[in-house]
């Protein structure tokens, strides 16, 4: 019989690219990765991986036994989820992760309307700014995570995870008081176009953002030439205050920002879209609904303001 544990660590592996990196998720030591890989390799009769320069790759047997551990795995969160209920579930601890942005326009009013619907859920919130958020959940360091669509994000195929949209917010851009476009006066929207041969000011490579302004941009005729780097949005509207370059922040990250030596005008076309995500078939465990049900809640009341 195939040990689930194994099935978790075939997962991590391939989710990580390394032993020494599914290693560390799992909190393990690479050599018990490996002996694991080779416990379940002996199990199933067939090579799962094979080494791939510094990383490994799933062999094609790998590839079939990977959907396989995804089905099981989500079972048995299904399972827990089902025991849980049976239980009650009326008290228990969550932990989400969540980037900075959405801890402050959904997270924290769900975290105070569950004060009063769910007195026994215990939420611990750890900030998660670009993909790691989705990271923690697979690993298990989350049980449910609000993170940003971006160019290669798993969808709602993702045979490992269960998705909810929960809001999409426009971005703004923000530019010096005294730049040329910033004091026209003539009317005329300003547009990406009109920014291309400007220094810009984002996120690093790898947070989502940096990602929807750069498709934005590549859109709009250019490739943005990234003068600074910031994931802090307080920052890169300092930077932008200082004269130091143009930049596109989601609208709901300048809400209650107090913004001097700026000027903040409607960029037409990116958006930032927002989802709530469990590991499938833990979506409807009883420590875990009523926090997505007043997540998407909030969304909907921020979505009508």
């Amino acid at each position: 019989m195939i040990d689930t544990r194994r099935l978790r660590t075939l997962r991590a592996v391939a989710d990580h690219g390394t032993v020494t990196a599914a290693a560390a998720a799992l909190h393990l030591t690479p050599s018990a990765v490996s002996q694991q890989l080779v416990a379940l390799e002996h199990e199933v009769g067939h090579k799962l991986f094979a080494r791939d320069g510094r990383g490994v790759r799933l062999t094609a047997v790998g590839k079939i036994m990977l959907g396989h551990a995804n089905e099981v795995l989500a079972q048995l969160e299904r399972a827990e989820a089902e025991v849980a209920a049976y239980a009650t579930g009326s008290a228990g601890e969550v932990t989400v992760a969540c980037f900075a942005t959405a801890i402050s326009a959904v997270l924290s009013p769900a975290l105070a309307v569950l004060r009063e619907k769910a007195p026994g859920l215990q939420v611990r919130v750890r900030d998660a700014e670009g993909d790691q958020g989705l990271v923690m959940l697979l690993d298990g360091e989350a049980d449910l995570t609000v993170a940003v669509e971006y160019r290669g994000a798993p969808d709602v195929t993702d045979r490992r995870l269960s998705l909810m949209p929960l809001y999409a917010e426009p971005f703004d851009l923000v530019l010096p008081h005294d730049h040329q476009l910033a004091t026209a006066g003539d009317g005329r929207p300003v547009t990406l176009a009109d920014l291309g041969g400007q220094p810009w000011i984002g996120p690093y490579p790898g947070n989502p953002v940096h990602d929807v302004i750069a498709f934005a941009c590549e859109q709009a005729g250019f490739t943005p030439r990234f003068a600074h780097c910031s994931d802090d949005f307080r920052a890169v509207a300092a930077l932008v205050a200082a004269g130091a370059g143009v930049a596109l922040v989601p609208r709901l990250a300048l809400r209650d920002m107090a913004l001097s030596g700026v000027v903040v005008r409607p960029a037409p076309g990116p958006e930032r879209r927002v989802f709530a995500a469990v590991r499938r078939g833990a979506d409807s465990h009883p420590l875990l609904a009523p926090l997505l049900d007043t997540l998407h809640t909030v969304a909907a009341d921020l979505g009508d303001g």
